[in-house]
């Protein structure tokens, strides 16, 4: 434990050499972290199958292709964002330079989650370079090969000292959340989540809470049920369920019930095959507890397609379930596993209510061809964030923050917000020593003249777009010009 105090104590000393502060070497950095995907593809895919049975072509597709496209956007956008971020003038701060300065916060502590076991901790990671940070990167003793092959290539790729690596379980995690973090970025649930953020409150520490929770699919009466239902198997069993954006229960008509069940059957069966076990784009639950935790799930429940496993693999096939009563447990806790659950409501307006009265979630899907539909969803609930006529395909879209709200998170990231998130936005306001006339009204004895006066500069609003630099200008010192020979 004392060895998890150096490494952060080694990260800050590192930091406070100030070498991560040139753009130069955070985009250093950035180069090398993807030098990394790019040459050790091979070795990561390998530790991600042991790990959850991820075939190479799905690592690449929901692991490597994200994380390659967020360094790319970010090498390209970086020297802008970096840029001292010029603020609107007002008559009074007319010679004025004014600014935000972005600014590395310092210290970040990255835990990673181990359903995504690459993505989700280099995502972060990525964020936090390239807003000039250093960072402990925690990766998830779940996915324990992933973990030991990141804590053996990333300290031949980026600098060792500023980004270390920490491996090991509950005792270690806990340990470091007693040190003391400039930032927290968490990836998980929302029962650690309150722990992470009672530690981070200790030294008044922000945080970055992804969590989960049960995010609905609303499926709308009429609308194109072969595309919509194709589109929900895919999000909800690909990784074998285990997405913190999957679509967690059906929400639909009675209606159109049966014909959803029959053309997920057939989607299922179409990307999978007939023998599911076989099929080596379908992935394995993550560890004999979560199998069981899922398992205890099923329990009592009126399987409509599915349902087969085998402990030994910790094999659950694509599930679907219906008529199932919306107090049992598997309707108050996240699945996170190839579970699917139908609820039966008589349209948009119960479907709301239903949504409404549990936590915010993660994410929100609705399928319908009435835009009126989809607006009064959008509009009338809250999640993290909203897809319609799709699953989980917000999450591809780096100029989209990625987070929660409520009980499913707080803080996001992704491209922008990302590197905003490691960054402290400094205000800087630079004055000089001319138009003392103006800026006599602050000054004591005050008076009603002064008070008028300053009711005009501050509370009539004089728009830069408006007036024109020239015209502002001109109007600051007239504006002067009058002040001191009324005042005076």
């Amino acid at each position: 434990m004392e060895k998890l105090k150096q490494r952060v104590e080694q990260a800050r000393a590192a930091f406070n050499t100030g070498k991560t502060r040139p753009l130069a070497f955070r985009i250093q950095q950035l180069k090398a972290l993807k030098k990394m995907v790019q040459e050790r593809e091979k070795e990561l895919s390998a530790a991600m199958k042991a790990d959850l049975n991820k075939s190479e072509f799905n690592s690449f597709s929901y692991e490597f292709l994200l994380v390659l496209n967020e360094i790319d956007m970010i090498l390209e956008k970086l020297p802008d964002w970096a840029s001292p971020q010029s603020v609107e003038k007002t008559i009074l701060t007319l010679n004025d330079k004014i600014y935000i300065r972005r600014e590395p916060l310092g210290v970040a502590l990255v835990i990673g989650a181990w359903n995504y076991p690459f993505v989700l901790i280099i995502t972060p990671l990525i964020a936090a370079i390239a807003a000039g940070n250093a960072v402990v990167i925690k990766p998830s003793e779940i996915s324990e090969n992933t973990a030991k092959v990141l804590e053996k290539l990333l300290p031949q790729y980026i600098d060792k000292d500023l980004y270390p690596v920490v491996n090991g379980g509950v005792p270690e995690t806990t340990e470091l959340l007693k040190q003391r973090f400039d930032h927290i970025f968490y990836t998980g649930n929302s029962v650690v989540g309150k722990i992470v953020m009672e530690a981070a409150s200790k030294h008044l520490t922000p945080v970055t809470l992804e969590l989960g929770g049960k995010s609905p699919c609303y499926i709308d009466e009429g609308c194109n049920l072969e595309v919509a239902c194709k589109r929900i198997a895919w999000g909800k069993y690909v990784n074998c369920g285990q997405t913190c954006i999957a679509p967690d229960y059906i929400l639909c008509n009675p209606s159109i019930q049966k014909t959803v069940v029959e053309i997920i059957k057939k989607s299922v069966k179409e990307f999978y095959g007939e023998n599911i076990q076989e099929s080596p784009d379908y992935e394995r639950i993550v560890s004999k507890r979560h199998f069981k935790r899922l398992m205890g799930l099923l329990e009592g429940q009126k399987v409509a397609y599915g349902g087969e496993s085998d402990e030994s693999t910790c094999f659950i096939a694509p599930t679907i379930l219906t008529d199932v009563n919306p107090d049992a447990r598997i309707m108050q806790e996240e699945i996170f596993g190839p579970i699917l659950p139908i609820i039966t409501v008589k349209g948009v307006e119960e479907a709301i209510q239903f949504i409404n009265q549990r936590e915010k979630p993660l994410a929100l899907y609705v399928f319908s061809d009435s835009n009126k539909v989809i607006d009064k969803m959008i509009a009338e609930t809250s999640s993290g964030g909203v897809t319609a006529n799709d699953v989980l395909m917000h999450i591809s879209i780096p100029n989209l923050p990625f987070g929660g709200v409520g009980n499913s998170g707080m803080g996001a990231y992704h491209g922008r917000f990302g590197f905003d998130t490691f960054s402290h936005l400094r205000a800087c306001l630079i004055r000089n020593f001319k138009m003392e006339a103006v800026n006599s009204i602050r000054y004591p004895p005050n008076s009603q003249k002064k008070v008028d006066w300053a009711k005009f500069f501050i509370l009539k609003r004089f728009s830069m777009w408006k007036f024109g630099l020239v015209a502002l200008a001109i109007l600051g010192i007239v504006a002067a010009i009058v002040i001191k020979v009324m005042l005076f």
